[in-house]
């Protein structure tokens, strides 16, 4: 069992100011992970970081580490409450009726950037959920593969397996 640093030890005794510190190091990252993996019509990232952050607060007895482990700690927590959303939504579904609309035009300008967007959001539904996980985490948040293991709950070599893969198949899609 590893030790707690001062952060994990004070947020466990209820201080404010260490889940502010908690928060402020995480939830950045956190929303833009679950922003990149959430299928369009499933439960919003903002839902789902909001209901890691109850399961962590709740939990944090339980948690032992540094303020860094938190992080894949809570991502952890994220992921799973995300693939029971995703589950209990059938997005599966929606994400495969979005794959076969047309590709949106090329835009310049701001609404260029929210058709970009929404074509990669496209392009990630289309992945598996572990490849998409691995994608979102080492190009969208810029994760190693170390970390994108921890956070995920897999070893390194099968997040970089999990890497190939994905943009095997991103390369193969016609969007």
């Amino acid at each position: 069992m590893r030790a707690d640093d001062d952060c994990v030890a004070a947020a466990k005794r209820g201080e404010a100011l260490a889940w502010g510190d908690l928060y402020r190091a995480h939830a950045g990252r956190l929303q833009l992970w679950l922003e990149a993996r959430t299928a369009p019509g499933g439960e919003s990232p903002e839902d789902l970081a909001a209901a890691a952050w109850m399961v962590a607060a709740e939990r944090i007895a339980d948690f032992n580490g540094s303020s860094s482990d938190f992080g894949g700690w809570l991502f952890g927590i994220a992921r799973n409450h995300g693939a029971n959303a995703w589950r209990r939504s059938g997005s599966r579904a929606r994400g495969q009726e979005l794959l076969e609309a047309d590709p949106a035009p090329d835009v310049p300008g701001p609404e260029g950037s929210l058709i970009a967007d929404e074509w990669v959001r496209r392009a990630l539904a289309a992945l598996p959920p572990r490849e998409r996980d691995v994608i979102a985490c080492m190009e969208v948040l810029d994760m190693d593969a170390a970390t994108t293991a921890t956070t995920l709950g897999m070893s390194a070599v099968a997040v970089r397996v999990a890497r190939h893969r994905a943009l095997r198949r991103l390369r193969e899609l016609d969007l």
